[in-house]
């Protein structure tokens, strides 16, 4: 008779996203193999790194990894390193809460009894009881301590490439660090207050990553993947209009102080792709949200939509070469010429301007132990070089992302990344209006030039 586990699907993501790239293999069944102690501990020994299920009710997980279950003798165990969590569902949402510990996993009087300080933190009992003392219930959020029936008790093999709880420890801390940045960007204000939010103007060749990047920055700040910029991988550019997106905090959330502006992208052939004459227009603020590109005729000061008169919070304050980092080396002459010409535009503008290379295979390499810097492979060093010579940008202002377009779960080293990149933009637009002269910076309101 097949074993199968009370884990939902649901649960087995939320895992998978605490753990890294696993599977789970059921070992133990509590319901299924006796409630004997004895035999759990026997069947689950030298299997390599545990999770111990206990099912606390319907919505409540509380649960443990180990690096492995040997012959729990009362002498002979020593405190290792264990990850515990409690895993709640409350109305359509999943929280998990996680607790590092140097804990001595013992069985004695027929019990698993987990001690911590000679004292016994965690205890699961043949009779399907458990005991948490305060120290852990506070920690894991739990409104219980003491004595507890749960359902069952399961125990899952953790099974994947290389794995050891100090991927998952690095996986908490980069939890930890990108919700530092979260923070920073969700309480960033632009420059002296001079506009209410930050423009980024992205620009590229077709496919580069451009609506990805947009995508992927309101996935982080939504918590899931999401997709409201139609995304393709065609030679001829999906976007068509030229779209001003802002962001929100969550589905519901307070609109965050930027914008990210998408454009058609940039084609080495003669009319097509992105038309070089709109470009000034696009830094200057006169070209309207979703006014639909032609290839072969710009946008002009007779058109409609036109906005002759725009003011500082219309123009854009940081542009971001977006390039596809696998295929810098593939850029055809005339792509080169186009991107040359592009950049001189931007540095007649003064805009504040980054290079974004996208599409980074592994997040986790490029990222040092603290997150703070960038450690960067001889692959990705060399095509840094290759865009730091190209278009003369500071290696400093040359950042690097990994689109979450083919993803169906977020992974936090890539919302590093992320964020990152999305803060040194912000930044680099905080350069920009500090630098402008005092004439443009009277009011927010304060109009500029007329583009003609």
């Amino acid at each position: 008779m097949e074993v199968t586990t009370r884990l939902t699907w649901n649960d087995e993501n939320h895992l998978r996203k605490l753990l890294g790239n696993v599977s789970l293999s059921l070992l133990y069944k509590s319901s299924v193999h006796g409630g004997s102690i004895e035999d759990m501990v026997q069947r689950c020994s030298h299997q390599g790194y545990t999770i111990t299920m206990t099912y606390i009710n319907e919505n409540m997980i509380v649960a443990f990894v180990l690096g492995n279950y040997t012959n729990l003798c009362e002498s002979s165990t020593e405190p290792n390193d264990s990850l515990w969590f409690s895993l709640q569902k409350k109305n359509d949402t999943t929280e998990i809460e996680t607790l590092l510990l140097n804990t001595a996993p013992k069985i004695i009087d027929k019990q698993l009894v987990c001690h911590l300080s000679k004292k016994n933190i965690f205890v699961v009992c043949p009779d399907n009881k458990i005991y948490l003392d305060k120290m852990m219930t506070k920690n894991l959020k739990l409104r219980f301590y003491g004595h507890l029936q749960f359902l069952e008790c399961e125990v899952f093999r953790v099974e994947g490439t290389k794995y050891n709880l100090g991927c998952t420890k690095r996986i908490l801390k980069a939890r930890e660090h990108r919700n530092r940045l979260l923070a920073d960007i969700r309480g960033y204000k632009p420059y002296a207050d001079l506009v209410s939010e930050i423009r980024i103007l992205l620009v590229g060749p077709v496919g580069s990553g451009k609506s990805s990047f947009f995508n992927s920055v309101k996935s982080v700040f939504h918590g899931h993947v999401t997709g409201q910029a139609i995304v393709g991988s065609d030679t001829i550019s999906i976007t068509e209009r030229y779209r001003i997106y802002s962001v929100k905090d969550g589905k519901n959330g307070k609109s965050l102080p930027f914008m990210l502006c998408d454009t058609m992208g940039l084609d080495g052939a003669e009319g097509a792709g992105l038309c070089m004459d709109d470009i000034p227009y696009i830094l200057k603020g006169c070209t309207p949200d979703r006014y639909q590109f032609n290839p072969r005729k710009p946008i002009t000061p007779e058109h409609s939509t036109f906005i002759t008169s725009p003011s500082l919070k219309d123009r854009i304050h940081c542009v971001a070469y977006v390039l596809d980092i696998n295929s810098i080396d593939n850029l055809s002459s005339k792509m080169l010429a186009k991107f040359k010409q592009v950049h001189k535009e931007v540095l007649n503008c003064g805009v504040a301007h980054v290079a974004l290379l996208t599409k980074v295979d592994d997040c986790s390499e490029v990222l040092q132990d603290n997150f703070l810097n960038l450690s960067r492979s001889m692959t990705s060093q060399r095509q840094v070089m290759n865009v730091h010579k190209m278009l003369g940008i500071p290696i400093s202002s040359i950042l690097m992302v990994g689109n979450n377009a083919s993803d169906l779960e977020l992974d936090p080293m890539n919302d590093i990344l992320i964020l990152s990149a999305l803060r040194q933009m912000l930044r680099a637009a905080d350069d920009f209006l500090e630098d402008l002269p005092l004439e443009e910076t009277g009011s927010i309101e304060r109009v500029l030039q007329p583009c003609i």
